[in-house]
């Protein structure tokens, strides 16, 4: 099987970082074409609120698969992992940005009457929540002021931000959807290989 990605990690390694930013970013320029094209249906917010939620999970399991598809594939795409890390986050928090600016509108009693009373609210803001020092901590400089064994305990935190997010999903979609459980599915599929590092 290994022997099957040799070519790809060939071309990989000439890919720059740089471009994994780039075209990670395409989604979110897509959406605003979209919504300047008035393409998003009637309720445009809740659209790209939507998107961007699943924009970033999709992110977050591309970066929770990098490990075990090096392991057992002998795909190496570690290098990047923090572009992905990083796009996750910025999907994640626009999605945040959107629920607070403009479905909510920085009504801020409503925001944590919300936190506090919705589940799938208050899920989605824990798993936002322990993403937060991930990004923070996704620069060099942090890992040389943590230490590289603190800035990797650190980084598990993934291991429950992306969890949370795939419950945040099954629970803000309307009854119960095979597509949500299926993420999840894939996601502690994902974290039960990564034990065999």
């Amino acid at each position: 099987m290994q022997q099957i990605f040799m070519p790809l990690n060939s071309a990989t390694r000439r890919l720059p970082v740089w471009a994994v930013y780039l075209l990670g970013v395409l989604p979110f320029v897509w959406l605003v074409v979209q919504l300047f094209t008035g393409q998003l249906g009637v309720d445009p917010v809740k659209a790209i609120e939507h998107a961007l939620g699943l924009y970033g999970l999709y992110f977050l399991v591309g970066g929770l698969a990098i490990t075990p598809a090096r392991k057992f594939l002998g795909l190496n795409l570690i290098k990047y992992r923090r572009a992905i890390g990083v796009l996750s986050f910025f999907y994640v928090a626009t999605h945040l940005a959107v629920w607070l600016v403009l479905d909510i509108q920085l009504r801020w009693g409503e925001i944590w009457d919300d936190i506090l009373k919705r589940p799938y609210i208050t899920i989605g803001m824990l798993s936002f929540l322990a993403l937060l020092p991930l990004a923070l901590t996704s620069n060099n400089a942090s890992v040389r002021k943590l230490g590289s064994q603190a800035w990797r305990n650190l980084h598990k935190l993934t291991y429950v931000a992306v969890p949370l997010g795939a419950v945040h999903y099954i629970m803000i979609v309307k009854g119960w959807q095979i597509e949500p459980l299926l993420w999840l599915g894939a996601i502690l599929v994902l974290l039960f290989l990564r034990r065999f590092r």
